[in-house]
């Protein structure tokens, strides 16, 4: 089971998180991030907003998942947690790439059947925490797990990102990244905290800056990544 894991957060599992950087382009192209100072402000403020979000829904998904025939409901609530509609798009295309690869890796009825029902429309891909957890509990692994990888992720493909866009030291991004390590612990365990509570109750912490620049991103003429 702890491979298992290990391999659902591994950066190569064929998801297309390559594709993605967290909002760390947008940040580059701002001027707010452009140093490894920068970027560990930068992950230190993503992990605690956006990634607490994120952790607390792949939690509750993976809570969910052994009655779970049912995902409009948590679906809705990322929803009302990712207001800019460009990281809302970005969410579902990670989803159904992520949910493409789950299937093929780790066959389970739990995957098979999550799919959102959109009124009068054909069912649409999910948000990527619900699969990350939906995908945690097919391997066997608990509500923390699936925060832990939800959490971790939230700032490694950022730092990867950077690293691509601005040519950083890969050794002083990977000494960041270590020195977040306790903080993305923290995360995932305040995340887990909610896994079994009401929905309504998740964290739902406004990160305005990542918003903003989702949607100048999505405008951008010339980008490397998606979002």
């Amino acid at each position: 089971m702890r491979a298992h894991l290990l391999m659902l957060a591994d950066s190569r599992l064929p998801a297309g998180g390559h594709a993605h950087s967290g909002g760390l382009e947008p940040a580059v192209t701002a001027g707010a991030v452009a140093s490894v100072a920068d970027l560990a402000d930068f992950l230190h403020g993503r992990l605690h907003t956006a990634g607490l979000v994120a952790s607390a829904l792949a939690a509750a998904a993976c809570a969910h998942a052994p009655g779970g025939a049912d995902w409009s409901g948590l679906d809705a609530e990322a929803d009302a947690r990712t207001p800019s509609p460009a990281q809302r798009t970005a969410s579902r295309a990670q989803g159904k790439s992520l949910l493409r690869a789950a299937r093929a890796t780790w066959p389970h009825p739990v995957l098979d059947g999550l799919r959102v029902p959109v009124p009068a429309g054909a069912p649409r891909a999910p948000h990527h925490p619900l699969v990350l957890g939906a995908a945690a509990h097919a391997i066997g692994c608990a509500p923390l797990d699936a925060a832990s990888v939800a959490a971790y992720g939230a700032v490694t493909g950022p730092a990867s990102a950077a690293v691509r866009l601005l040519g950083l030291d890969p050794m002083a991004v990977q000494r960041a990244l270590a020195e977040l390590a306790g903080d993305v612990d923290e995360v995932a365990r305040e995340a887990a905290a909610h896994a079994e509570k009401d929905w309504a109750e998740l964290p739902a912490v406004s990160a305005p800056a990542l918003d903003l620049w989702a949607e100048e991103h999505l405008r951008a003429d010339l980008r490397l990544f998606e979002s």
